[in-house]
């Protein structure tokens, strides 16, 4: 197993100096032409981040500026979405190549399983009861794998090119995102069939969800640069424009531990904090341009979100008090 260590230091972007205002505090990752896609938080604090350019999985750890990189076992495989389990193993989807992985955190060694052939690019993962859930955007399905015992089922959506993207994981329900059409997926994890919503708007394109407390499904339109609040319970369905206005393109989504709905617009190069009460929303910008934020992890207990600045070789921080 090769194993690379690396340090980083933060880039410190100074904030208002007479109020605690968000800002965005920088790692630069050392490897040339790193692509980080996803960020996923460790119980530690620490991040871990797919590399889906150099085919690596990568930690940083943010008291020291650390960065180790993991290569992946298939090469070139693209590694994409990435979560961390309950067991602290680190689960990622290999895009390009039709795989998962999971590393073992405390020797770095990852285990591949290969999953069947129509689900030749999986995209977005979460771990539910002992099985690894995915969406498979161009395959147009979704399905999971057990890999205790190596068994796996896909499920096609019925909807032609719903291209199901981003997928969150709740008490009672998987929320998928269906990024090729205006529909929004929930599926019931004990049989994995889908119930879908339709957004009022043909036109939209939820890209990546997030889940509030109260059970209601936050979205990215990425086409129509709007932020969408789906109430499940009725169906209603709200829309608010991006502040960015035409061009925001907004994309990677959380809720904070305070209810904030945080998303970015990657078209402007900068975060929206939205207040889901008084719907009012302001924006804190990211340093570096050319960030292209596609998605965003938060480490509740340190009450602060972690963004993966993908076009600029950075993760990127927002303390939240």
């Amino acid at each position: 197993m090769v194993r690379t260590v690396l340090r980083c230091l933060p880039i410190l972007v100074a904030g208002v100096a007479f109020a605690p205002a968000p800002r965005v505090v920088e790692y630069p990752l050392p490897r040339p032409r790193a692509f980080p896609h996803d960020p996923a938080v460790a119980p530690d604090g620490s991040v871990w981040y797919t590399d889906q350019v150099n085919s690596f999985i990568g930690h940083l750890d943010p008291a020291t500026g650390k960065v180790a990189d993991y290569p992946t076992p298939t090469i070139n495989s693209g590694p994409h979405g990435i979560i961390v389990a309950a067991d602290g193993g680190v689960w990622y989807t290999a895009n390009f190549k039709g795989r998962i992985g999971r590393l073992d955190p405390a020797t770095g060694a990852i285990k591949e399983y290969v999953l069947p052939a129509e689900s030749r690019d999986p995209h977005t993962p979460v771990f539910r009861d002992g099985k690894l859930w995915y969406t498979a955007q161009g395959s147009n399905l979704y399905g999971w794998l057990d890999p205790a015992s190596g068994s796996g089922k896909t499920f096609p959506l019925a909807t032609p090119n719903a291209h199901p993207y981003g997928l969150v994981n709740t008490a009672d329900a998987i929320w998928m995102a269906e990024f090729g059409t205006n529909k929004i997926g929930r599926i019931n994890p004990a049989d994995g069939l889908l119930k879908e919503f339709p957004l009022p708007d043909a036109g939209a394109r939820p890209r990546r969800l997030a889940v509030d407390s109260h059970g209601i499904v936050w979205y990215t339109d990425y086409a129509r640069d709007r932020l969408g609040r789906l109430d499940p319970a009725t169906g209603t369905v709200r829309e608010f424009p991006c502040p960015g206005g035409s061009g925001s393109a907004p994309y990677g989504i959380a809720v904070a531990p305070d209810g904030k709905i945080w998303y970015d617009e990657s078209g402007k190069n900068e975060v929206v904090t939205f207040d889901p009460v008084a719907f009012t929303a302001s924006t804190v910008p990211i340093p570096t341009p050319g960030a292209a934020v596609r998605n965003i992890s938060v480490d509740s207990a340190r009450e602060r979100i972690w963004l993966a600045l993908s076009g600029t070789q950075r993760l990127g921080r927002i303390d939240l008090k």
